[in-house]
């Protein structure tokens, strides 16, 4: 990352101004600008998206049923949840129905990417916003080790000898003049709270988390194939089940592969509960006591999801996520989400670098128009190719501003617990666990932690923990442990199917275009990682004839709409007090709480930002 200071520029408010452009430790292009005042607080941000995917343009014209093999490849981090979307959309459209075990094996590739993703997330992309990785080597492993069986007594790595031997590998390394991913970290800043003991405990959870990852994704291999980019099928999953046969015999699915996928579950459940949610609670304690309770934003009031994880495929009253949209922060008022009803979904480009015929009324993705403009507004300093600054006045950012009735809306895991936290309170059976969790956090933050970690203890209200960055970033440990938990009870679903004769994981009633009508609109949409994800798609003659993607970060990293509506990075940066202005922490540490994905680039430009190859579809 790079961070540039010039005390004499203007941006929305007089300031000085911090650029930090590229924003690292994410997939993709992003740059932001900053604005703070004498006392360095943030009174003003500009998030830019720097990069363009043209999938959808790519897509005009193809088989539906391929589509989700292209839509797949928007993103090599959160492999597979636009192929789950994508052919949730032509089925939706078709009103093709999959078979139960077809849905459970869904579901568990589903829920194994949330884990896998949210750990990669925390420890190998945002830990080093909170976890000064060379005052690791000035802790003491006999403390460490005494940390580690405090805020975790389960976790059998926790010797004294085995925390010094991280640290001698750790300080070899460093000693090499080769720190890898830590090169660029703004180590021994202020900014950073945690003792030299709590370092070195996070330091050693980066490595196991490394080698947890590599195994998780085998469940995608087991029932997609390959990992990343597993396989999907519009109908069902490409996996045959044969529970008795041998992998010789042609058939995946045997018992072997089901009781193999059943311990990496087991594996992902033991890692959750016993370093990854304690992780996370023990930091946010720290932090907490040090009074760093920045990064909510005003769009943290308004949260959606369209909800997830159903019990009963094809019945949302199911959803052990529930979707709904709360404006304004009224937990209280749960209202309904319909990614099909054009008032409700819209994006805008008043402030983006497309094109439609009216830069003001927004748009249903069903209705969708991804025409690229690029062009610089007439304030913007710099050229085309070296940006020096925004101008906000005029478009910005190559992500649209999706909106909500007409609202910005943050999503993710933060919005999913708000809502699931909401929904419990008004009874709803389903949301007991999300519920279970958050309490259990909130306890342990005011209470639990800092007895074990000889803090003062609070009162923090929900309302006052979660919508932080320290609140979203624990969102997602949670959420990665019950969809861990969640995987368990589909795993024993899907071999109670099977013990009861069933072995359909495809339906293709309606594989044949010719049994499709002339026209057709579908939508899917999937509880993404980073939060709502949907897909639109319209079929016209067995092609497509328009597709449309809002991801999560489309949301969170919108750039202000025709009404001056800031997104939510840009919200979370608010009113934020900045330790060093040259090594501007905080800013990564609250973007990177969302995890943002800006998705793949798949347009070819020229330096002048000419378009130079076209793609003519057959």
């Amino acid at each position: 990352m790079t961070a540039i200071s010039n005390p004499g520029f203007q941006l929305g408010r007089n300031g000085r101004r911090i650029v930090v452009d590229p924003v690292t430790r994410i997939e993709g292009h992003m740059r932001v600008e900053v604005n703070v005042d004498s006392k360095n607080v943030i009174r003003n941000a500009v998030s830019s998206g720097t990069m363009w995917r043209g999938l959808e343009v790519i897509l005009k014209g193809r088989d539906p049923r391929d589509a989700w093999a292209f839509v797949e490849r928007i993103c090599g981090v959160c492999t597979g949840c636009h192929a789950l979307a994508s052919v949730r959309a032509v089925e939706d459209a078709l009103d093709i129905r999959i078979p139960p075990n077809a849905h459970l094996i869904r579901e568990i590739m589903s829920k194994t990417l949330q884990v896998h993703d949210h750990v990669v997330h925390f420890y190998h992309l945002h830990a080093l916003d909170w976890v000064d990785v060379l005052s690791a080597l000035k802790a003491d492993p006999k403390l460490t080790s005494e940390l580690q069986q405090r805020i975790s007594p389960a976790h059998p790595m926790s010797s004294q000898g085995y925390f010094r031997n991280v640290q001698t590998r750790l300080r070899k390394f460093i000693e090499s003049g080769q720190l890898g991913p830590f090169i660029n970290g703004y180590w021994g800043n202020s900014a950073y709270v945690l003792p030299p003991e709590a370092n070195l405990m996070a330091v050693t959870h980066y490595l196991e988390a490394l080698d947890m990852q590599k195994e998780w994704g085998k469940i995608h291999a087991i029932f997609g194939g390959k990992n990343p980019h597993p396989n999907y099928l519009v109908g069902g999953v490409p996996c045959a089940i044969n529970i008795g046969s041998d992998l010789a015999a042609g058939a995946p699915i045997n018992i072997e592969r089901l009781n193999f996928v059943k311990s990496l579950i087991d594996d992902a459940i033991t890692f959750c509960r016993n370093v990854y949610v304690p992780d996370l609670l023990a930091i946010g304690t720290i932090y907490k006591a040090r009074g760093w309770l920045h990064g909510g934003g005003l769009a943290a009031t308004n949260v959606m999801d369209y909800g997830a994880y159903p019990l009963v495929n094809y019945n949302p009253s199911t959803n052990q996520m529930p979707g709904g949209a709360i404006i304004n922060g009224d937990w209280n008022r749960l209202l309904p989400v319909d990614p099909r009803d054009p008032e409700q979904v819209q994006e805008f480009v008043a402030h983006s670098w497309y094109q439609y015929p009216d830069n003001y009324r927004g748009l249903h993705p069903w209705d969708g128009i991804t025409e690229p403009h690029y062009e610089l507004g007439p304030n913007t300093k710099g050229t085309r190719t070296a940006i020096e600054s925004i101008d906000e006045s005029a478009k910005y950012s190559w992500i649209k501003s999706p909106r909500w009735r007409g609202h910005a809306m943050e999503v993710g895991p933060l919005a999913r617990y708000i809502l699931g936290y909401a929904h419990a309170e008004q009874s709803n059976p389903h949301c007991g666990r999300m519920k279970e969790q958050i309490e259990a956090s909130l306890l342990a933050v005011n209470q639990g932690m800092p007895k074990l970690l000889g803090l003062p203890e609070s009162s923090l209200g929900v309302k006052q923990l979660l919508p932080t960055t320290i609140g979203r970033t624990l969102a997602r440990a949670l959420e990665a442990e019950y969809c861990s938990e969640m995987m368990a009870d589909d795993w024993q679903s899907l071999l109670q199917n099977i013990r009861n004769g069933d072995t359909s994981t495809a339906n293709l009633d309606k594989w044949d275009p010719s049994t499709w009508p002339a026209e057709a609109k579908g939508v899917g949409a999937v509880a993404a990682p980073r939060g709502a994800l949907g897909h639109w798609i319209r079929i016209r003659d067995g092609r497509i004839e328009n597709y449309q993607c809002v991801v999560p970060s489309t949301w969170n990293g919108s750039p202000r709409d025709a009404k001056g509506q800031i997104g939510a990075f840009e919200a979370s940066l608010m009113d934020m007090p900045v330790a060093n202005v040259e090594q501007p922490v905080e800013i990564l540490r609250s973007l990177h709480s969302f995890d943002p994905c800006m998705a793949c680039s798949t347009h070819v430009m020229n330096a002048d930002g000419a378009e130079t190859t076209a793609v003519t579809v057959r």
